[in-house]
C-alpha cells in the first residue's frame, strides 16, 4: 500500500531513502523510497514509529499512524548542509534572539555588523555537542513553509544548551557567520532596530519581500504559491505549474496558505569575502538583503546616519513615524500590511511625513500577518498576470483589496521593462533633486550598476511608472531608456501638510549607489533636503 513519500528541504523527491517501520508490538517492517520518492509498504491500521536513513541527510524518527483511506505522509529529511537563522530574526537593542543552526559537524559562529565595511562584533564560540551529528537538526513532516522549521525546539531543554545572544546597542543590518572545519560557510541575518530613536532618518528591511520568495520547505510565493502539490517534484521545468501554463499560474488559487518567517533564507546569505561595491551576482540575492546593504554602506559612506527597522516593526508600532523627518524603502518593498501603507500615508499627509522610495515593484500585494506575527498571507487573488487586464481591471494587487499603491509612491509597477536594465534619462534638469549634477534634459544619467541579473542600468530588473492614481501636482523627473517604454519613472510630489514623496521606481537603483556618482548625488540632495 502506498504509505507516503520523502522529500528534502526543497521538496524534491529523494529516492533510496532506507524505512523502518516499527509497529508497537514491536514487529518491523523494512522498505526503500522509489525514484519518485514513493513510500509502499504492507502494513496493518495502527502506529508506527518510522526511521529514515539516506547518506547526505540527516536520519530522523517519525510517529505516524496508519489507517485506510488516509492521505499519504509526507515525510522530510533535511541534507548535510550548514544553515541557519536567528528567531526571532528582529528586534530592538537590549533584546535577544536565539541563534538556530543546522551542522552536522561542530562550527563557528560570529557576529557582524554590515554597514560600510563587515565589522565583526562578537565571537560567539565553536559550538559542537558530545553526542554524533548533535547540531544537526530535523524538520517536521508535511508542509512546514505554514508552521516554521521549529529548530531547537527537539533537544534544547537545558539552560546550557541554549543560544541566545543580546542586540548590539547599534542599530543596523546584522548577519551571524557560520562555518564549519570543512569549509561549509553560511551566513543569516539579523535586524536590529534601536531601542529609542537615534537618527533623523528611518530605513525599512524589506523583510516580508525576503520572506516571500523563500522556497525553503518547497513553498514560497512564487512557487507552490496556493500549496504543495500531492507529490514531491523529480523535474521542476516540467512539472511546475508555474512553468508549464501559458497564462503562469503562480497566483492562479482561491486562496494561499501561510508562509511562515520561522525558516532559514539562504537567498540572503552573503559570501565572507564579500564588499559593498563588489558586483551582486545570482539571481536572488541582487533584490533581496545582500542588495539592501549596499544602501546602508552608501549612507554611511555619505554620513547619512539612520535607524533600521523591519517591516514588521512598522505594522506593530515599534517603529514611531512621528519620531522621524525620514522613512526610505529599497530595492523591492513589494509586500506590506494594509496597517503599514495607511499609516505611512497618514504620516506623509498629514504629519508631515517624508517618504523616499529607492525601489522597484514596490507595496504591490497586501500581506495579512498572524496573530502571533510569525508567519504572513499573500492575498494574490485569482489573476493571469500583473497587466490591469490580468487583475480585473485594478492596477495592482493591492489596488483588487485596498487602492493603488501608486496614491501614496505616485507610481506603480507594470510588467513593461522587466528583467532589463537601462540608464535614466532627464526630463526635469531644473528640480532641486538635480542640483551639482550638472545633467541638463534629454542626458543620461545611471549608466553603472553592480546588479548582476538585469546588468544595464539604474533603471531595471522591474520598474513602476505614472499612472491615473498618481497624485496631482506631481512631478516627473526622468524615466528609463528600458525597451518597450518600460522605464522606470523618477517622481516626486509635496502634500499639503509639508509631506513629500521621492521615488525612483526601480529594483536595480540602489545598486547604482556605490558606482554612479550622478545616482550618488541625486539621492544625497533628496536626503539633505528632506531633513531640514
Amino acid at each position: 500500500m502506498l504509505i507516503g513519500y520523502v522529500s528534502d528541504e526543497l521538496y524534491s523527491a529523494i529516492p533510496d531513502v532506507l524505512l523502518e517501520f516499527i509497529a508497537q508490538d514491536g514487529t518491523s517492517h523494512e522498505t526503500r523510497s522509489r525514484a519518485s520518492g514513493t513510500v509502499y509498504a504492507d502494513l496493518k491500521s495502527g502506529t508506527y514509529t518510522v526511521i529514515l536513513q539516506k547518506p547526505g541527510f540527516g536520519p530522523k524518527r517519525s510517529t505516524i499512524t496508519v489507517q485506510p483511506g488516509d492521505s499519504p505522509i509526507q515525510f522530510r529529511l533535511l541534507s548535510d548542509r550548514l544553515m541557519g537563522y536567528a528567531w526571532p530574526k528582529w528586534v530592538r537593542s537590549g533584546e535577544q534572539s536565539e541563534f538556530r543552526v543546522h551542522s552536522p559537524e561542530a562550527y563557528q559562529l560570529e557576529l557582524w555588523r554590515y554597514g560600510l565595511a563587515p565589522e565583526r562584533i562578537a565571537e560567539l564560540g565553536w559550538h559542537d555537542e558530545h553526542a554524533p551529528r548533535a547540531t544537526a537538526q530535523i524538520t517536521p513532516d508535511g508542509d512546514y513553509t505554514q508552521t516554521g522549521t521549529l529548530w531547537n525546539s527537539v533537544g534544547y531543554v537545558s539552560d546550557t544548551h541554549r543560544q541566545f545572544v543580546t542586540a548590539p546597542c547599534r542599530s543596523g543590518l546584522y548577519y551571524f557567520r557560520a562555518r564549519t572545519h570543512s569549509g561549509q560557510q553560511f551566513s543569516f541575518p539579523w535586524i536590529v532596530a534601536p531601542a529609542q530613536p537615534t537618527a533623523r532618518i528611518a530605513v525599512l528591511a524589506s523583510n516580508m519581500t525576503w520572506n516571500a520568495y523563500n522556497n525553503f520547505g518547497g513553498r514560497s510565493n512564487y512557487l507552490h504559491a496556493d500549496g504543495l502539490p500531492p507529490t514531491p517534484t523529480v523535474h521542476a521545468r516540467s512539472e511546475h505549474k508555474r512553468y508549464q501554463r501559458a497564462d503562469h499560474q503562480t497566483w492562479g488559487g482561491t486562496s494561499y496558505p501561510p508562509l511562515s518567517f520561522d525558516r532559514p533564507e539562504p537567498f540572503c546569505h552573503v559570501a565572507f569575502d564579500e564588499t559593498w561595491t563588489d558586483p551582486v551576482e545570482g539571481r536572488q540575492a541582487c533584490h533581496l538583503a545582500p542588495a539592501e546593504w549596499r544602501l546602508l554602506a552608501w549612507m554611511e559612506r555619505e554620513g547619512f546616519g539612520y535607524d533600521y527597522y523591519a517591516e514588521n516593526q512598522l505594522d506593530d508600532g515599534t517603529l514611531n513615524l512621528d519620531a522621524y523627518k525620514v522613512l526610505i524603502l529599497s530595492v523591492h518593498p513589494e509586500y506590506w500590511t494594509r496597517r503599514m501603507y495607511d499609516r505611512v500615508k497618514t504620516w506623509v499627509s498629514q504629519n508631515s511625513g517624508k517618504l523616499v522610495y529607492l525601489g522597484g515593484n514596490g507595496l504591490n500585494c497586501e500581506v495579512e500577518l498572524s496573530a502571533d506575527g510569525t508567519s504572513m498571507t499573500c492575498h494574490n487573488g485569482t489573476i493571469s498576470s500583473l497587466w490591469p487586464q490580468g487583475m480585473h481591471g485594478q492596477e495592482s494587487r493591492f489596488a483588487m483589496r485596498h487602492e493603488s499603491e501608486a496614491h501614496l509612491l505616485g507610481i506603480v509597477f507594470t510588467p513593461a521593462g522587466a528583467m532589463t536594465g537601462a540608464p535614466y534619462q532627464v526630463l526635469k534638469a531644473d528640480h532641486w533633486a538635480f542640483a551639482g549634477t550638472g545633467l541638463r534634459p534629454g542626458e543620461q544619467f545611471g549608466t553603472l550598476s553592480l546588479h548582476r541579473r538585469c546588468p544595464g542600468g539604474a533603471s531595471g530588473h522591474e520598474t513602476d511608472k505614472c499612472s491615473k492614481s498618481s497624485p496631482p501636482g506631481m512631478h516627473l523627473l526622468a524615466r528609463g531608456l528600458n525597451p518597450d517604454n518600460g522605464g522606470a519613472e523618477i517622481v516626486q510630489y509635496d502634500t499639503p501638510s509639508g509631506g513629500s514623496v521621492f521615488s525612483v521606481g526601480s529594483i536595480n537603483y540602489v545598486l547604482s549607489l556605490p558606482v554612479d556618482h550622478q545616482v550618488s548625488r541625486i539621492t544625497a540632495n533628496v536626503l539633505r533636503r528632506y531633513q531640514e
